[in-house]
């Protein structure tokens, strides 16, 4: 933008030196396209200001999935009742505003990392609307995601909600308090689904069952939220201890049983009788837009159904070719499309008594990795990663995961695997799911989040839906990196590797089988016991899972694809002057990025030292 005074150089030098802008040789032969200093940082305040208010916003709309769950531990006496109608209308009300106010700051005006955070904050405002004319408030809750349960896996402390001092526990105690409330809304919004004919099929239902089965108890010291009243730290005073005890019992036992009662019966009567025997989000009103936009939010990229679903095959069909070689060194010498049955029914392959047995073995396979991570990465978090088995609770019906660590270090990054049965448990998958759930795959990126300088809506972005395909494409990219961890020299691991990248497949061709392409949930079960060799117990987990969060289980090849073709790309530009520890660095040195972005930055890091 021109001005009428042009700046003699000093002032010009001053220009450069504080906003750390660049100027191009055009931009060097005249003073008149300079911005003056002062409204570089007015520019920049105001984009910290934005950035700031829109992080507020967002935790307070929903403060354990943007907060609590993200390590952010400042809001955990705080609920958020996202669900209720008219504070989803307020909250997108608010995100149109502040999509006004982003316009208004001249991004040109803006240093080089402050228009990568402008470029994020417009990316995050966009996410925000995706479902502003979706009904998803009116299905609130299903047995991989719903408020109750998250709130229940917190009551050992071991999770995201640490419960170690006497405020802790008064945090956790004001959510319980607030959860009747919770419960009352989604109740009132799944008899508008019915109403509307946005139901779950009567199969997710059947499977939610007995989560909530478990949290309606009969007295409040029966409850799994009086697990805290029951671990008390050593260090609390007797005073302390009476007046919690008293405050829960009586929490419990007058409001949340009393709510957790009444939403058990609604869904074994009414939800159950209204659900639908349909499978697939296409049979819902509007239910291909709906689909599409989760693909969106997922993916960060507008590839379609059909795209997906015959890149789906296509992995698949890439990655059972491998079978032939592999069988062998297994001792299998069958057809190659039936390996992975075999595999599975092999106890050799199952040697664990214990569930400690199967935690050791992880720790085993930790240290080997961590041994060798300076090798390939210059950035390395200083947050810890432990290991913990998932909570009786929910481990019938959860997926291994990871919790990412607190930003101010009290609580570590978490790997929480899942064992039903450590005599069932086969050794052959560990360690590529150790390299996506541990590190390098979410733990490396989450920790590293809490300890670079990011606005906060940047630093509190690890577990967020539309930041999935960075976080879920990076944990599977991590599994690749096996082969330079020296862990898929054994033939067992490699099985795994190979095994769980076709698990990425297959999820392509079925999520958008039944979401797009009119698959009945058996027809999805039956593609996954065939291809994966899993029991059907286990594929109707999985398949159940996909049901309920259409779209989330793309998100983990298409980000993965895009690392590796980036990858691909700076090793033939770069030649001997790629390395393999710097692209990591470029990968996840700036945090969570859509895709588009990302391929951005490592086409500039690759111009930059072509």
């Amino acid at each position: 933008m021109p001005f009428k005074k042009i700046l003699p150089v000093s002032s010009l030098t001053l220009a450069l030196v504080t906003s750390g802008m660049l100027l191009t040789q055009t931009h060097m032969a005249t003073a008149a396209d300079v911005i003056p200093v002062q409204e570089v940082i007015k520019s920049k305040k105001q984009l910290a200001e934005l950035a700031d208010a829109f992080y507020t916003a967002r935790v307070k709309f929903d403060p354990l999935q943007f907060a609590t769950i993200n390590g952010d531990g400042r809001f955990n006496d705080q609920l958020g009742i996202n669900i209720a109608p008219q504070n989803r209308a307020r909250q997108f009300a608010l995100m149109h505003k502040m999509q006004k106010q982003l316009k208004q700051i001249k991004r040109n005006h803006l240093a080089e990392k402050d228009q990568l955070n402008y470029d994020l904050l417009a990316f995050e405002l966009e996410s925000a609307l995706h479902f502003e004319h979706f009904p998803e408030h009116l299905l609130p809750i299903n047995q991989m995601d719903n408020v109750p349960s998250t709130l229940a896996n917190f009551a050992s402390g071991d999770g995201a909600q640490p419960l170690t001092t006497v405020a802790q526990y008064y945090a956790y105690l004001k959510r319980l308090e607030l959860l009747p409330a919770w419960i009352a809304q989604a109740k009132t919004n799944m008899q508008e689904g019915i109403r509307r004919g946005i139901v779950h099929p009567k199969s997710i239902t059947r499977a939610m069952l007995p989560q909530f089965q478990q949290l309606a108890a009969k007295t409040a010291e029966q409850s799994i939220y009086y697990t805290p009243i029951k671990h008390f730290p050593a260090q609390f005073s007797v005073e302390d201890k009476q007046r919690l005890t008293k405050a829960y019992q009586q929490t419990i036992q007058t409001k949340l049983n009393p709510a957790l009662t009444q939403l058990l019966h609604f869904l074994e009567t009414d939800y159950l009788k209204a659900g639908r025997e349909s499978t697939g989000y296409n049979a819902l009103p509007n239910g291909a837009a709906w689909y599409q936009m989760r693909i969106k939010d997922h993916t960060t990229t507008d590839l379609k159904p059909e795209q997906i679903h015959a890149l789906g095959l296509q992995e698949v069909a890439r990655i059972q070719q491998q079978w032939t070689e592999l069988g062998p060194r297994l001792g299998y010498t069958g057809p190659a499309i039936d390996l992975p049955q075999w595999v599975e029914a092999q106890d050799k392959f199952k040697s664990f008594n214990s569930d400690a047995e199967v935690l050791e073995a992880y720790r085993q396979i930790d240290a080997k990795v961590r041994a060798k991570l300076p090798e390939l990465f210059n950035l390395l978090p200083k947050g810890k990663l432990e290991l913990q088995l998932e909570p009786e609770l929910s481990r019938a019906t959860a997926s291994d995961h990871y919790t990412p660590p607190a930003a101010d270090g009290s609580v570590p990054g978490i790997f929480w695997p899942v064992v039903n049965d450590p005599k069932k448990y086969s050794r052959v998958g560990m360690a590529t799911l150790f390299l996506h759930e541990g590190q390098p795959g979410h733990h490396l990126h989450a920790a590293l989040l809490k300890e670079i300088d990011l606005p906060l809506y940047r630093k509190f972005n690890t577990e967020n839906l539309n930041s999935a395909a960075f976080t879920e494409g990076w944990a599977l990219y991590s599994e690749t990196l096996g082969k330079e961890l020296g862990l898929y020299d054994n033939p067992e691991y490699y099985f795994g590797h190979l095994n769980d990248e076709l698990l990425r497949a297959v999820r392509l061709v079925v999520d958008t089988g039944m979401h797009a392409k009119g698959w009945t949930r058996e027809q999805a079960i039956s593609y996954m016991q065939k291809n994966l060799g899993y029991s059907e117990a286990r594929a109707k987990n999985q398949i159940e899972r996909y049901m309920v969060l259409p779209g989330q289980a793309l998100a983990y090849k298409i980000g993965a694809r895009k690392i590796l073709e980036l990858r691909a790309k700076a090793e033939q530009a770069l030649g001997n002057k790629f390395s393999l520890a710097k692209f990591h660095e470029v990968i996840i040195g700036d945090g969570t990025l859509p895709m588009p972005i990302l391929e951005a930055q490592v086409d500039h890091w690759i111009a930059k030292n072509k």
